[in-house]
């Protein structure tokens, strides 16, 4: 604590949130699995991980025993419980962010349906545990996909801080499977640059049949229409915000919606002359090639290791 406090003040505002934030997800996410009957281990195993893996790449660093030194028997209860995210933090990437896993859990508890009672029950728990918008491991935004008369599908944003985390998810989802091929070869269509790649595109046209809507989980709920980069993607009309492609919610929401809806996934399915499987190749190459820099950046290695709860 002493050699915090001589930091900055810029740098203590970067620090404590981290771990501050980080102990609160885990231990709500300890109280949801509790209130039902530990059905949903997985999603603490892997939200677990994925936190460890960002704080390891955090500027400072965050060990799991840092992260967890609030309660040292609690620390010997989840190394006891649940090893492997101990033990792979360093060693394989996450499949994607923490809120991620939130979003997962508050689903799972509510049901697919109840849209109302999740996206409130989301905003509950950043209230509670006083996330600030654009704070480290929250989401700022919920997206909901549905095609006329079906299931509806959530997606939450990239709940990382910073330009080198953010790539570093956003890749790690792309190359990992978590999001569907079709979602992903849109994502890779782009660099991190947000310029459109010359060699390849993967963008794909959502049907008519299809609706969705972005909301915030801050600014009481406000409406939220898509940001360039999505609007891109996906092939609709452009607007003028734009954040770097895959870190919206609305690509974890139609990924989510493709895995369960082939005939609305093939409906999407990329028609370009430029989407073969050699400039799909190269583009995931592309990707790779920055994934390993910026892990590098980290004093990581890419060695093609996910993690898998």
């Amino acid at each position: 604590m002493d050699a915090a406090r001589e930091q900055s003040g810029t740098e203590l505002l970067e620090v404590i949130p981290f771990s501050r934030n980080a102990e609160a997800i885990i231990n709500k996410m300890l109280e949801l699995n509790d209130s039902c009957q530990d059905k949903a281990t997985q999603l603490v195993e892997e939200i677990l991980h994925s936190i460890f893996f960002l704080g390891k790449i955090h500027t400072p660093p965050y060990s799991p025993e840092m992260i967890l030194d609030y309660d040292r028997e609690m620390l010997g209860l989840l190394r006891v419980c649940y090893p492997r995210p101990f033990k792979f933090y360093s060693s394989q990437l996450p499949r994607r962010t923490p809120f991620s896993c939130v979003l997962d859990m508050v689903v799972f508890l509510n049901g697919q349906e109840k849209e109302n009672k999740i996206i409130d029950q989301l905003r509950m728990i950043i209230s509670e545990l006083g996330l600030k918008k654009h704070g480290p491991l929250v989401s700022s935004t919920i997206c909901v996909s549905q095609k006329t008369g079906s299931t509806r599908y959530y997606g939450v944003s990239m709940s990382t801080s910073g330009r080198i985390p953010g790539r570093i998810m956003v890749a790690a989802s792309c190359l990992s499977g978590y999001w569907d091929s079709y979602v992903a070869g849109a994502v890779m269509s782009f660099n991190p640059s947000k310029r459109k790649k010359q060699f390849f595109d993967g963008t794909i046209k959502l049907p008519q049949s299809v609706s969705w809507q972005a909301s915030s989980l801050h600014d009481e709920g406000a409406k939220m229409p898509p940001c360039n980069s999505c609007l891109n993607m996906f092939c609709l009309e452009n607007i003028d915000a734009e954040f770097a492609p895959g870190n919206c919610a609305e690509v974890e929401s139609v990924s989510n919606m493709f895995k369960m809806e082939e005939e609305v996934r093939e409906q999407s399915r990329p028609r370009h002359e430029k989407f073969t499987a050699d400039n799909r190749e190269k583009a995931k190459k592309s990707l790779e090639a920055d994934l390993k820099n910026n892990l590098k950046s980290c004093k990581l290695t890419y060695n093609k290791q996910f993690f898998t709860p």
